[in-house]
């Protein structure tokens, strides 16, 4: 069945391509379509398109079609084209002629916009949740191990003393950009396009101030042709923050990886959490960290395969757009599962002790006995060339206390101010 049917079949080649995956996509967005389905129906009826018993027929319809979904027993059999088709077939099977005016004065475009409006909000609520849960541990973690001295580096050289304290809680106030990324993203997402039609309206006297308060939204996309606009800006914007936090965890996962391996040791995990090498009985590699990385660099080109479909694409509706649903359902996937396992993982952590003890991290204190120098009355640029002479003749010898007070230095991580910060979001 499908919802533009006029009495003949297209070619089976035809079909196959047009429909591609949506049939395995689209039950993602089977609840989100019973729900648009139901404030629609509500709507009709408030307008007298449906009569009180059509409307007492459809929903109860729609219920049980909720409860198969809810079972996992839903399913978008090949001689169906998308979800939308399904759930009308068989909401007609169910109540007879009621259902086949489910469809008045609504598009399958809007049908769309609706389920992927109620999809998008719904999956950045649930990646917000679990950006939280990791927030959480690495600011404890930043708190357990605050005075855990590490080498900081720029270049890849040994440049300044850091601590696990400053690294584990320098992610979690990196989550914070991502998460107002997120924020604006679901923001976006929270605008009603049903009524939009085709993208140009319906002559219905629709009342779309009602669905928007049934489905929870906190506007509307008043401008029909806007709502037709957002198909591909939806998208894109989620593929945005998707993006932006890929890119804090795949820098994360990189660290992990390097300070992991036997020339750092810095950190490891229980050997029941790493991999080993068929030839190699010694290795325990960071492969979890290792597909993180690389999923999360895949994840920071959705953006670019988004605009790359819709670039060019004038306004109203193109069969262009089915293209994006499985980058960004995929997308979304892979990153809640990159969140649950980082979360797992760190929870996990062991850390050495004593790192800086090995003389390789000598000059890591350098600028700190350039700066005692200044405190002493000597000018910078004076006690900076008398600590590179020394260094040069191999004289120098540091003071390793490190005394660090200002806001956000190792001293001073401002945990507290960071979780006040992460929760005004």
């Amino acid at each position: 069945m499908k919802l533009w049917d006029k009495g003949y079949t297209t070619d089976n080649l035809v079909d196959r391509f047009t429909v591609g995956n949506d049939r395995i996509l689209d039950l993602k967005l089977a609840k989100h379509d019973i729900a648009g389905n139901v404030a629609h129906a509500k709507m009709l009826h408030k307008i007298n398109i449906l009569t009180e018993l059509e409307l007492k027929d459809i929903l109860s319809g729609l219920a049980q079609i909720q409860e198969t979904i809810d079972l996992g027993t839903f399913t978008i059999e090949e001689n169906f084209e998308d979800v939308h088709s399904k759930v009308e077939f068989e909401l007609v099977k169910l109540i007879g002629d009621a259902g086949k005016k489910i469809h008045t004065a609504r598009s399958r475009n809007d049908q769309v916009l609706v389920d992927l409006h109620l999809y998008v909000k719904e999956e950045i609520e649930r990646i917000i949740s679990l950006t939280s849960g990791l927030f959480d541990t690495l600011l404890k973690l930043g708190e357990k191990y605050k005075n855990v001295l590490i080498p900081g580096y720029t270049h890849m050289q040994v440049a300044m003393p850091s601590s696990f304290g400053l690294w584990f809680s320098a992610y979690g106030e990196s989550l914070i950009d991502d998460v107002i990324m997120l924020k604006a993203a679901h923001k976006i997402s929270d605008q009603n396009p049903l009524g939009s039609a085709a993208g140009y309206g319906t002559s219905f006297p629709i009342d779309r101030s009602m669905t928007t308060e049934l489905l929870g939204f906190e506007s509307m996309k008043y401008n029909v042709v806007a709502a037709q606009l957002s198909r591909g800006k939806l998208e894109k914007t989620t593929a945005f923050a998707i993006a932006s936090l890929a890119g804090t965890l795949s820098k994360l996962s990189a660290d992990v990886c390097l300070y992991m391996s036997q020339n750092f040791n810095f950190l490891g995990f229980p050997k029941e959490l790493t991999t080993g090498s068929s030839i190699m009985p010694h290795k325990q590699n960071p492969d979890v960290f290792e597909l993180m990385r690389a999923k999360c660099n895949k994840l920071q080109n959705m953006p670019s395969e988004i605009m790359m479909i819709t670039n060019n694409l004038t306004s109203g509706y193109h069969r262009d757009f089915q293209l994006l649903k499985e980058n960004l359902m995929v997308g979304i996937d892979t990153m809640k599962d990159n969140l649950e396992v980082c979360n797992f993982m760190l929870q996990q952590v062991i850390i050495k002790d004593n790192i800086l003890d090995n003389d390789i991290y000598d000059y890591l204190y350098s600028v700190e006995e350039v700066n005692k120098l200044v405190l002493k009355g000597m000018t910078f640029r004076d006690a900076y060339q008398k600590l590179g002479r020394e260094i040069m003749k191999g004289d120098f010898k540091p003071d390793k206390k490190v005394e660090h007070t200002h806001e956000g230095s190792i001293g001073n991580l401002c945990l507290k101010e960071i979780k006040a910060k992460f929760n005004k979001l």
